[in-house]
């Protein structure tokens, strides 16, 4: 098959791609340049969109001995993945670039314009498992490396887009992939791994947004207790603060139990920004809206597992479809879950697809 390696500058998509030609593949290596202004965006080991992340893929596909280009990806990046997450955080929600990019970059635009030049397939670093299900269709698994599995931020992915998908790593725990990468000669084997947001190049999210939307979006706001309705103090933004939210509240006084005051809901219009207690933060349902199945989409009430974070842990709950997207009972609840969020289904470790958390219900 022709297959194109969409290499990041780390470890994981080299490996990702020295294993596709290995296997005999015709792999041609791709870094998408995703910033309009390289500089701006995470360097050293936070990074994954830099210029030096472009010079490692490069040393790495010299090594693997396959072609290398660099997609300029720079204007359907900024429209499609920070564009939303400003928006996003002006509404008063909590979205996931990671999985914005994903869905709208990754497995999208270039499986695109992949298809479009003659390849088979686009090969990842992702970890996670495809598989061929009895009914014929293509299943994604939780890769084998729990620690690492990336399903999560894959559950926006359709059939026809796992049909001309690879993910070489789903079946290797990470630390045979760096040991793999340093046999291979790849000088990124030992490079730490990308975290964070990487279209924000200090880390502050908040000082990040509040230069975006500073100027008269939501420029201030009351911070009010849930119970008694009292004016707690005041905000000068609302996008400064997400559910669940302990710390940087700045209300200057504690609770009249001593207890401390969480974010309850945000409601970006007026401003408002309401507290409460921990207790107060448990969800028993969601409402869910974007449904993306990976497959065929449930015919009815599936008793499943959900997972409401990148990394948090599997939920027991009863997902319901409709015609809008599905609603989720969690059997346990679950804390700090925000709208904006993406709730991915799980039946066993196949991922049955995703929806964007639109309501919660406590």
């Amino acid at each position: 098959m022709r297959v194109l390696a969409a290499m990041s500058g780390g470890v994981d998509s080299a490996v990702a791609a020295a294993r596709a030609a290995e296997a005999g593949h015709d792999v041609t290596g791709i870094h998408l340049a995703l910033s309009r202004n390289p500089q701006s965006y995470r360097t050293g080991a936070r990074g994954c969109c830099t210029i030096e992340d472009a010079g490692d893929a490069r040393r790495a596909a010299d090594v693997i001995g396959i072609p290398f280009y660099v997609w300029d990806l720079s204007d359907r990046f900024h429209e499609d993945v920070v564009a939303d997450f400003t928006a996003e955080y002006a509404a008063g929600r909590t979205p996931n670039p990671c999985l914005r990019c994903n869905e709208k970059i990754k497995f999208a635009a270039v499986l695109d314009r992949a298809l479009a030049l003659g390849f088979d397939a686009v090969a990842t670093g992702h970890y996670a498992q495809l598989r061929d299900g009895v009914d014929g269709l293509i299943e994604m698994h939780r890769a084998v490396d729990h620690g690492k599995d990336q399903s999560y931020v894959l559950g926006v992915l359709t059939q026809d887009q796992l049909a001309h998908a690879m993910f070489p790593l789903g079946d290797s725990p990470k630390s045979a992939v760096r040991e793999e990468a340093a046999r291979r000669g790849l000088r990124v084997a030992a490079k730490p791994d990308s975290h964070d947001i990487c279209f924000i190049s200090d880390g502050d999210t908040g000082g990040w947004l509040a230069e975006k939307l500073g100027d008269g979006v939501n420029r201030s706001g009351e911070i009010v207790d849930a119970e008694s309705g009292e004016v707690l103090g005041s905000h000068e933004g609302s996008w400064r603060f997400t559910i669940g939210q302990r710390k940087g509240l700045r209300i200057g006084r504690p609770a009249a139990d001593g207890r401390p005051r969480y974010v309850l809901d945000i409601e970006p219009v007026s401003g408002t920004v309401t507290v409460g207690t921990r207790e107060a933060l448990t969800v028993s349902g969601l409402s869910c809206i974007r449904p993306l199945w990976c497959g065929a989409a449930p015919s009815g009430p599936l008793e499943c597992t959900v997972q409401l974070r990148a990394h948090g842990e599997e939920l027991q709950a009863v997902v319901v479809p409709s015609s809008s997207g599905f609603s989720v009972s969690l059997r346990d609840g679950a804390s700090g879950i925000a709208p904006g969020q993406a709730c991915v289904v799980y039946d066993g470790t196949k991922v049955v697809g995703s929806g964007t958390i639109a309501a919660t219900e406590r």
